[in-house]
């Protein structure tokens, strides 16, 4: 019976494939669809000469989720449990160390730790590379695999080994995880001469109304010059991406776009805001742990002529990832459209380059080179005495950021230019 159901599931494929190469007639249809038969050939072969017997929802659940790794690292299959989960996260219901994470080279590497979460003050950095978890190597984990191992109730403890971009040392860091709640809007004063400084941490739903209030507030003080801190951002939504643009530049103006295959480009363009700052010199301050919506915001901002941006090349997180239900309760996270700033250059893979650069050491990271060394340094690690580590402390003083200070220094210099 179970051979007959594998038998019977494959002939669907391929009965599948052939009357939808019919229907579309384009030879590259054709050809992809054609290949089924080769997976269904494959099927077969696994049912009769596999060493166990392997139920069919296995072997499919198992096909799907290669066939989506092979996308790109942000495309994954979710099974039921899976989707599930997401709800759940997108709910808040969950305990989380408050870290961004991709695989990059073949590596789980974090993009941003968020401020104020387990993660920022446990002293995870932009660009660590977290080669354990609990004592188990990553390498060859899934996106997926490893926000599931990551992610657990408030209360418990994971431990993760990092090599630090940095100093190129490993280090054990043991966070405990919590419920994670972001301000979006972290700071927002005048720092000297007029000059206001607003960090925004993440771009959700209520970003762009709090960093309205923030700046109303500030215009109040007098507002002469504005230094918009996106470091460390990993981005959030789009439509709070825009938003907090539009409040910069003038209603129709392009602030970024879409392409995909399926439909036509999408522009979008600067909406109405109540009051609008568009006559004030700006800073964006950048780093590589500034994703997505963040990018999104610089390249506008930039591109429009309404700031200058200063710091490090960004993540270059440039592409949209929809999730797709599919008829037994599991789901596709599916990369569907790429970003595109104003003038039409993809963020992708390439980040956005500041106009003036804090240049900082990097060398090229591989997941070969990364797990051939961990030996050696875990080794070195052993061998050097271990200071207890101090507390890392989080206080915002803006003359210690050698960043906020060039920025303050170039906007006093536009605002003589300008006065």
């Amino acid at each position: 019976m179970r051979g007959r159901s594998i038998f019977r599931m494959f002939m669907i494929v391929v009965v599948f494939s052939l009357s939808f190469s019919v229907s579309s007639f384009t030879k590259g249809r054709d050809d992809l669809y054609k290949e089924l038969e080769i997976f269904a050939e494959g099927l077969a072969v696994i049912e009769k000469k596999y060493v166990e017997e392997k139920e069919p929802h296995d072997l499919i659940y198992g096909a799907m989720s290669g066939m989506l790794l092979s996308l790109d690292s942000y495309s994954q299959f979710l099974t039921q449990e899976d989707y599930e989960d997401l709800i759940v996260e997108t709910e808040g219901k969950f305990g989380g160390l408050g870290i961004e994470i991709t695989i990059r080279n073949g590596l789980l590497t974090i993009v941003s730790p968020i401020e104020d979460t387990p993660a920022w003050n446990a002293g995870v950095e932009v660009e660590d590379i977290i080669v354990k978890i609990d004592g188990e190597l990553t390498k060859g984990i899934t996106l997926h695999e490893a926000v599931d191992t990551l992610r657990g109730d408030p209360g418990t403890e994971v431990t993760i080994t990092v090599l630090h971009e940095k100093d190129k040392t490993l280090e054990d860091i043991t966070i405990t995880r919590d419920i994670i709640k972001i301000k979006d809007i972290k700071y927002a004063t005048v720092l000297e001469d007029g000059i206001g400084y607003v960090r925004i941490a993440e771009f959700r739903e209520k970003t762009s109304d709090d960093l309205a209030v923030a700046l109303k507030e500030l215009s109040d003080k007098g507002l002469e010059g504005l230094i918009i801190d996106v470091r460390y951002n990993p981005g959030g939504l789009l439509s709070s991406a825009i938003d907090i643009s539009s409040q910069f530049i003038e209603e129709g103006k392009t602030i970024v776009s879409t392409k995909s295959r399926s439909e036509k480009e999408r522009v979008y363009t600067s909406v109405p805001f109540k009051k609008k700052y568009l006559d004030i010199p700006i800073i964006v301050l950048i780093n590589k742990g500034s994703a997505s919506g963040s990018e999104i915001l610089a390249a506008a901002l930039r591109e429009n002529n309404k700031a200058i941006l200063l710091g490090e090349t960004s993540f270059g997180k440039g592409s949209v990832q929809t999730i797709i239900p599919l008829s037994d309760g599991s789901a596709m996270r599916l990369t569907t459209s790429k970003y595109y700033t104003p003038n039409g250059t993809s963020i992708h893979e390439k980040g956005i380059d500041p106009d003036i650069e804090v240049a900082r050491e990097m060398i090229e990271k591989t997941e070969d080179n990364v797990f051939e060394n961990l030996k050696e340094k875990e080794k070195d690690n052993n061998n050097k005495e271990n200071p207890e580590k101090e507390p890392l402390k989080h206080e915002f003083d803006y003359k210690k950021d050698n960043q906020i200070l060039r920025a303050l220094d170039l906007l006093k210099g536009l605002l003589v230019f300008k006065g």
